[in-house]
């Protein structure tokens, strides 16, 4: 008997083709199985460290907004953001933490380990410290060590009257604390951890005596005339505040500010010859970044006890005249005005008029206070090559759920 065998033979490329479409599907059901995990909204726990908490119904402020706000975060919308918190009405309603890169200076985008946040984890708040030295200086005037924003910085700065030239001795407090004291100046040209960034230059190249390298710099202004942002001045009110209270603004910090709020976090970069950083050399976690805030959304106030006066939380809230219209490169922060070390705005929402101000890092550090709404906003993030969207953030998801 004939017995036949037919064989059909498939190509290989038919083959390869065959095996990447069952491969494609699988992957496409696996997704299909497997939807992303969504973010349910948790309140904050009580840490018994001064700040009430309560949940975001407790304060009817909209929880599917913040959880969609959270979601867009985890997924990467605003690249990389390290906290976010919200204290309103007296109550730390809403805290979140998330996956990013410590700050380490000389790595690719300033990228170091990778961590998950949280509330225990001290973070680098950059040019916030801007705003807390400020606060310090106010409260150095509070307490009769200096006696006005209007003397000149030559009155507390007595190793350098060799560079008291040119005009410099108009230069004042005040004129230091809202970046106008004419001193030369570029903050914004190229990266801070960069050499040739004249805040990035002190660290390479006058580490041992950035005080000299900041006042020998020429006067491009009339002091008190121009705006141009400068981590010189705060370094200078640093030095001020040790020759006029004795006390580095570690020490004085610690005595006059972080104590009184309960603060255990802090702690301050110095340059070799001692000199605090007082631009942007604070570490602190976010919680105690909210209890500054409260403090000023508080008229200087924390536990019934005047910290800082208000008519200095009222100069900070307030833009300094001429300092306005500022847009802030590698951020979405557009027409700011700028005041006592802080930054201020307005914008509207729902047809009502919002104003803020706000300590800002680089990075996307940020104690936003808004005393329409009652309200203390703090974020961190880690955009320090990317840039920072942060309000975006608040005008698409933050401020709406609160109003």
């Amino acid at each position: 008997m004939l017995h036949c065998e037919l064989k059909w033979e498939i190509p290989i490329n038919m083959k390869k083709a065959i095996l990447l479409i069952s491969i494609l599907s699988l992957l496409i059901v696996g997704c299909q199985s497997g939807p992303s995990i969504q973010y349910t909204y948790r309140p904050p726990e009580n840490m018994n460290d001064g700040l009430n908490v309560a949940t975001l119904e407790d304060v009817n402020i909209d929880s599917v907004l913040m959880e969609k706000a959270v979601n867009e975060i985890n997924r990467g919308k605003f690249d990389e953001v390290h906290s976010l918190l919200i204290f309103t009405d007296d109550k730390l309603v809403f805290e979140e933490y998330f996956e990013g890169h410590k700050f380490q200076w000389d790595a690719p985008k300033a990228h170091g380990e990778l961590v998950t946040w949280d509330y225990e984890m001290v973070h680098f708040a950059m040019s916030v410290t801007k705003s807390i030295t400020s606060i310090c200086i106010g409260i150095a005037i509070d307490e009769g060590f200096i006696e006005s924003v209007h003397q000149s910085i030559f009155d507390y700065l007595p190793e350098y009257q060799h560079l008291n030239t040119g005009g410099k001795d108009t230069i004042t407090i005040e004129h230091l604390v809202t970046m106008t004291s004419g001193l030369e100046w570029d903050e914004w040209g190229a990266s801070p951890n960069s050499a040739d960034n004249d805040i990035g230059a002190l660290w390479f190249f006058h580490s041992q005596d950035p005080i000299t390298a900041i006042l020998e710099r020429p006067l491009t202004a009339k002091p008190g005339t121009s705006f141009t942002y400068s981590g010189g001045n705060m370094i200078l009110l640093a030095d001020i505040i040790k020759n006029a209270t004795g006390m580095g603004l570690d020490e004085f910090s610690e005595r006059y500010l972080f104590q009184p709020l309960g603060i255990d976090s802090a702690h301050w970069d110095q340059f070799e010859n001692g000199v605090i950083d007082g631009a942007g050399g604070l570490h602190i976690t976010p919680r105690d970044m909210a209890k500054i805030g409260v403090t000023f959304l508080n008229n200087g106030v924390w536990n019934e006890k005047q910290i800082i006066s208000q008519q200095w939380v009222d100069k900070s809230a307030t833009s300094f005249p001429g300092n306005d219209g500022i847009n802030v490169p590698g951020t979405d922060e557009r027409n700011t005005g700028y005041s006592y070390s802080w930054w201020t705005k307005s914008f509207s929402d729902s047809g009502k008029e919002i104003n803020i101000f706000y300590a800002a890092g680089w990075g996307g550090q940020f104690i936003m206070v808004t005393p329409e709404l009652n309200t203390v906003i703090v974020l961190t993030g880690g955009n320090y090559h990317d840039k920072v969207r942060i309000f975006s953030i608040l005008t698409n998801y933050v401020i709406p759920a609160i109003d």
